[in-house]
């Protein structure tokens, strides 16, 4: 009776933490939109980087400062909700929704806007280029761009043809400008000493002589005057707008640059959800078949888990981005790995009562769920931590997924089977699946559990496997996208069956012979550079123009040398911490010779799939680095739920030699590596099939990922090293 009052209490509360957390999650997806990155809506994004000035020091608080600055510049220009964040110490991340044609905007926040007024001096002075080119010697400044409260374009017949910009000074700059118009005016008419420079950034943008009728020692009286200089409208309205933003605490360099056309967006937010309707309908098409009605009920709560994970993206403020999207569907993958998990664990206790063979499937799966999801947990933590951009998106949907499908798994789902249970199926427990062994199992116990007693001959085709992928990274060499070497990518709409080496001879003869152009599909062209002002990049799309017909930009991205570096940088230090972290976690859970064996099936699953994009020619970018991580977390996985099963049969059976043993739980985990895999495999199958570009990349890296990580590596290497690393440590010979 006390159990049974315990399990009631137990179901009680697991059927209301479901309902609240379902209940909030409907009221969130109803009452709180969704924030796109500039890869799903379109627009631009600039990162800038501060560096020290002769008088302020590059710091936090620094660049601070010139976040409200660069603020005040944006808001100028009329950009509804952009955002401005700093990063780091000194990098400001600029993203501007519904820029497609960032040169205004890239000049008016790149420039420092250091606005003096200074004297005109003799020979001696310091000297500036002037307006014509010509040098002018000037003194100290007399008077600082701070003293501006206002200035705007203007036009003015009697100063001659062009725009003008009106300023106006406060109180205390109108009287150092009295001062500095009464010293020049004591200078003949004509004499350049008679001139006033004013100096935007170290260049002379004006130099007006002080009015004939002003009086030496008295100056031009009055909180106003105008800079002329023969602008245009448009150089006017932005020199009007730098001066009322005000100047830049300290210089900033714009080390990346990303533009994505709404077509582009618009593309990717349509091609990721037909890829997760098509992927999660097959999955749940596959379970229903497999598991019956206990797949129908984990259908039901797969339904609850992507409520209730885009919910949870949704009140912490998260920014959708294309590999956050993708990190989404694949979350899906995880839900599906920890309830097969259980569905499997279940089968094996078939022959009690269903609702206490659940409870022993549920119990006996918890420790593998556990720490197969804290090792993605610690990829994803990884991604968080080391990486920028869309791909830190990834991260952040990656964690949350993980979350939900814990809470789906061990909650949501556990509460319906029990529901189920109690409701008839108990009585009649035929139909839901989990009474009979299922064909891979029925297989499996055909199998010799001893096929691992000639461990090394299993390592040899893994050794083999590996030295192939790493004679792709000698001979051929990886082909690193612009985040990890610096330059520029433009992608264009171009009209079907344009020839991509025309398109490369007209870029070449346009001035960018070393240009490296390629097909996107059926109607874009890819062209790579070396960074590229913006001008240059206005050439190169003339040039593609002029050879299609037709030329629009779909996406722009610019990464300076030095970002580049230190991102490639960043990747190196993130896939070796990871070893280190899946290293020291398995080390705590398990044997230390299984955890090694773990990290070793690990590095092998990374060099096969890095060197199997490069036989394929792909490029290894920040998404790419997202899912080599993601593929480093299903490979632990597998070997986690093997090793786990290993150390209970070790528990329950210590006399066994350890091939058997690990024989044994690889084939007794099998069911769950096979229809786990399927399962992820419809989602990644729809993703590659309906994805263009970096998600159909992506999607392909997690596939080369699945099969090698979750039905080779664990078979050739994990258990093969962990046998021979046991049989050294203690004398026996493997063979």
């Amino acid at each position: 009776m006390p159990r049974k009052t315990a399990a009631r209490r137990g179901l009680l509360g697991r059927a209301l933490v479901s309902l609240a957390v379902l209940a909030a999650s409907v009221y969130l997806l109803l009452t709180v939109a969704p924030r796109l990155g500039l890869d799903l809506r379109g627009g631009t994004q600039i990162v800038l980087e501060t560096h020290d000035s002769p008088t302020v020091t590059a710091d936090a608080a620094a660049t601070d400062r010139t976040v409200e600055a660069v603020r005040r510049r944006v808001d100028a220009l009329g950009v509804g909700e952009p955002l401005l964040a700093r990063s780091g110490e000194n990098r400001i991340i600029v993203e501007l929704p519904g820029v497609q044609d960032p040169r205004e905007a890239i000049e008016v926040i790149g420039r420092t806007a250091q606005l003096s007024f200074h004297p005109v001096v003799a020979a001696e002075g310091r000297t500036l280029p002037g307006e014509s080119g010509r040098q002018l010697p000037i003194g100290p400044a007399a008077l600082a761009g701070d003293g501006v409260t206002d200035a705007r374009p203007a036009t003015n017949p009697q100063a001659g043809p062009g725009w003008t910009v009106a300023v106006e000074f406060t109180s205390s700059a109108a009287r150092s400008w009295e001062r500095l118009t009464a010293q020049a005016a004591c200078a003949a008419p004509g004499d350049p000493l008679r001139r006033i420079a004013i100096v935007l950034d170290d260049k002379i943008i004006s130099s007006p002589q002080v009015e004939p009728e002003t009086r030496c020692g008295v100056g031009m009286i009055g909180d106003r005057m105008q800079i002329t200089g023969q602008f245009t409208q448009a150089e006017a309205r932005e020199l009007a707008l730098l001066i009322n933003a005000g100047a830049l605490p300290v210089p900033v360099d714009i080390v990346e640059q990303r533009t994505v056309g709404p077509t582009l967006g618009a593309a990717a937010i349509e091609d990721s959800a037909r890829a997760a309707v098509i992927g999660v309908a097959l999955t749940a098409l596959f379970l229903m078949v497999v598991y019956w009605l206990a797949g129908a009920i984990a259908v039901l709560a797969l339904l609850g888990y992507a409520a209730v994970s885009y919910a949870a993206l949704l009140a912490i403020g998260a920014t959708l981005t294309l590999p956050g999207l993708a990190g989404f569907v694949l979350a899906i993958g995880m839900a599906v790995d920890a309830t097969v998990l259980v569905f499997e664990r279940t089968r094996e206790e078939r022959r009690l009562r269903l609702d206490r063979a659940l409870d022993k499937g549920y119990r006996g799966a918890l420790s593998a769920i556990v720490d197969s999801n804290i090792t993605t947990l610690l990829a994803a933590g990884l991604l968080f931590w080391l990486a920028s951009g869309p791909v830190r998106g990834f991260g952040v949907t990656l964690t949350v997924g993980v979350l939900a499908a814990l809470f789906t798994t061990l909650v949501l789902t556990r509460v319906l089977l029990h529901l189920a249970a109690r409701a008839g199926l108990g009585a009649h427990p035929a139909p839901s699946g989990l009474t009979h062994e299922g064909r891979v199992r029925r297989w499996v116990n055909r199998r010799d559990p001893d096929f691992l007693a000639r461990p090394r001959r299993w390592l040899t085709g893994a050794v083999v496997a590996v030295l192939v992928a790493l004679t792709g990274l000698v001979i051929v060499g990886p082909n690193l996208g612009v985040e990890f070497t610096g330059g520029r990518i433009l992608e264009y709409t171009v009209p079907a069956g344009a020839d991509p080496g025309q398109v490369r001879t007209a870029v070449a003869d346009a001035g960018f012979p070393r240009a490296i152009v390629q097909s996107s599909g059926d109607t874009a062209v890819t062209v790579r550079t070396e960074p590229l002002d913006q001008p240059a990049a206005e050439r190169i799309r003339t040039a593609v123009a002029g050879t299609t017909g037709a030329a629009t930009v779909l996406r722009d991205e610019q990464i300076g040398p030095s970002l580049g570096a230190e991102l490639r940088t960043n990747a190196l230090i993130a896939l070796g911490v990871a070893v280190v972290a899946q290293l020291a976690y398995l080390a705590i859970r398990f044997d230390w010779r299984l955890g090694l064996a773990t990290v070793v099936a690990l590095a092998q699953d990374v060099l096969l799939v890095l060197g199997i994009f490069t036989w394929l020619g792909k490029t290894m970018d920040g998404v790419f680095l997202a899912a080599l991580l993601t593929v480093i977390g299903y490979s632990v996985n597998d070997t986690v739920v093997v090793f786990d099963r290993v150390r209970e049969l070790r528990a329950r059976r210590p006399g066994n030699p350890l091939p058997r043993t690990v024989g044994t739980a690889i084939l007794q985990t099998l069911p769950r590596t096979i229809n786990t895999g399927i399962g992820v495999l419809f989602v990644l199958t729809a993703l590659l099939v309906l994805g263009d570009g970096s998600l159909a990349d992506f999607a392909l890296a997690m596939l080369l990922g699945l099969v090698v990580g979750t039905t080779t590596s664990t078979i050739t290497t994990a258990g093969p090293v962990a046998i021979i690393l046991n049989d050294r440590h203690t004398g026996a010979g493997a063979r």
